[in-house]
C-alpha cells in the first residue's frame, strides 16, 4: 500500500474548527468562536455580483485577477495605508488571506529554511509552512504583551531563518504594532536576508488611527509582501478574495504557483470586490465602531472577573489569561460550554503558546455579548469559590 504524505498526516484540523464542531451539539450555547463578522456583505457589494451573473462575467479572468480590480486594489490600498505598488506587476487576487499566504510561503520556502511565527498564533500559519517542506519556529510573545520585540526576534533568528510572519492586528490577541515598535524590528532585520510576511487582514478594524504597514518603513518594502482582503472589512468571508502585494521579481514568481492552484479567483466574487474597493472605502467604519465598543465591553467585564487580558488594538478577540481558575484551556473551554453554554476557543488551539487562555470574538450583537459575558461571569465565579 502507497504511504500518504507524512506531513499532511501530522497536520491537524484546526482546534477552532474542533471545538466550532462540538459546539453544534448544543444548540442552546452562546458562541463567541468563529472570526465571522456578523455583519451582512454591504448591499451595494451584492447587488454588483448580481449584476455580473445578469450579465454573463462567468468566465475565467487572468490568473493575476481582473484588471478593473488591480488597478482599484492599487488605489484603495494606497489611499488607506501608503502602499504603493504596480497594478499590473506586483498585485495579486487570492482566494482569500489563507490562499494569498499559502503562494507567498511557497514561492519564497525550500526545505530547510525557518519561519519565525509570533506566539500564540493564528493556527493557518504553521501547517502551510509544514507543507512547504520548511520549519516553523515561535517566537514566545507572552513576557511582552503579545508583540515581538527587537530582543525576542534577534534572539531567534539562525543562519536558516528565511521568513518572519507579522500579524497587526493579530488573531488570536488582538494586539497590533506602533510604528515605532515596527521600526525596532525593521532595525534587526536590515541587515539580514529575513523577508517578512505581515498579515494585515484585519487592518481596517485597528482602532486606533494610522495603521501603519510594515512595507511602508525605509528599506523594508523590497522584501516585504503584504497580504490584505476583504473577508474582515467588508463582511465577505465567503466570497473569498484577498490580495497579495508584492515587490514585482517575488510576484512574477507567486503567479505560478497563483495559476497552478486555482487558475484564477472567481469572477463574480472579483466583481464583488470591484464594488467594494471602488466605492466601500467607509463600509468598516460602522463595524469597527461597534468592535470598539465591544472590544470596551469585554475589557471591563474580563477584567471585573479577575481575568488578566491585554487590551486588544484591533480585530475582534480577547485572550484572558484562565490559569487562575486552574484549568487547562481545554477544560476551562469544555466546561463553559456544558456548564454555562458559551463556546470559546481553547488557548491551545494557537500552538502551545496558547495555553492557560481562551479566544473568545466579540463580533456579534451586544445583547449575545452582555449575556454571554454575565454567564462566564457565573462561572468564573463558581469556580474561584470551589478554589
Amino acid at each position: 500500500m502507497h504511504q500518504l504524505n507524512p506531513v499532511t498526516e501530522q497536520i491537524q484540523i484546526s482546534g477552532i474548527r474542533r471545538f466550532t464542531d462540538l459546539v453544534a451539539k448544543y444548540p442552546d450555547a452562546l458562541s463567541l468562536t468563529i472570526g465571522q463578522p456578523h455583519w451582512p456583505t454591504p448591499q451595494h457589494v451584492k447587488e454588483a455580483a448580481m449584476a455580473a451573473i445578469e450579465k454573463g462575467y462567468t468566465t475565467y479572468t487572468p490568473n493575476r485577477g481582473l484588471p478593473a480590480l488591480l488597478q482599484a486594489a492599487h488605489a484603495y490600498y494606497g489611499t488607506k495605508f501608503d502602499l504603493d505598488y504596480h497594478p499590473e506587476k506586483e498585485i495579486l487576487v487570492t482566494a482569500g488571506a489563507t490562499h494569498a499566504l499559502d503562494i507567498s510561503l511557497r514561492a519564497l520556502l525550500e526545505p530547510g529554511d525557518e519561519v519565525l511565527i509570533p506566539g500564540p498564533a493564528y493556527p493557518g500559519y504553521e501547517p502551510i509552512v509544514l507543507l512547504a517542506g520548511a520549519k516553523p519556529v515561535y517566537i514566545d510573545t507572552r513576557a511582552d504583551g503579545f508583540k515581538v520585540t527587537s530582543k525576542t526576534l534577534q534572539a531567534n533568528i539562525t543562519r536558516r531563518t528565511k521568513v518572519l510572519v507579522l500579524p497587526s492586528p493579530a488573531n488570536p490577541t488582538g494586539v497590533a504594532y506602533t510604528r515605532e515598535e515596527l521600526e525596532a524590528l525593521a532595525a534587526v532585520l536590515q541587515s539580514t536576508g529575513v523577508y517578512v510576511i505581515t498579515d494585515e487582514i484585519y487592518s481596517e478594524l485597528h482602532f486606533a488611527d494610522g495603521h501603519v504597514s510594515f512595507a511602508t518603513l525605509p528599506g523594508m518594502r523590497s522584501r516585504t509582501i503584504v497580504i490584505h482582503g476583504l473577508s474582515k472589512s467588508h463582511s465577505m468571508t465567503g466570497w473569498r478574495i484577498g490580495f497579495v502585494l508584492a515587490p514585482a521579481e517575488i510576484a512574477q514568481q507567486m503567479v505560478k504557483v497563483l495559476q497552478y492552484s486555482i487558475s484564477c479567483a472567481s469572477s463574480i466574487s472579483q466583481y464583488a470586490a470591484l464594488e467594494a474597493l471602488s466605492h466601500g472605502q467607509r463600509d468598516a467604519e460602522p463595524m469597527r465602531e461597534q468592535y470598539r465598543q465591544n472590544r470596551d465591553m469585554v475589557v471591563r467585564a474580563l477584567t471585573e472577573m479577575g481575568l488578566e487580558v491585554v487590551v486588544p488594538d484591533g480585530a475582534f478577540y480577547a485572550f484572558p489569561d484562565v490559569s487562575t481558575t486552574g484549568q487547562s484551556s481545554q477544560a476551562f473551554a469544555q466546561a463553559l460550554l456544558h456548564e454555562a453554554r458559551v463556546a470559546v476557543v481553547p488557548g491551545d488551539a494557537f500552538s502551545a503558546l496558547g495555553e492557560g487562555y481562551i479566544r473568545l470574538s466579540y463580533a456579534c450583537e451586544e445583547q449575545k455579548l452582555e449575556a454571554a459575558l454575565a454567564r462566564i461571569g457565573q462561572y468564573v465565579a463558581r469556580r474561584t469559590a470551589q478554589a
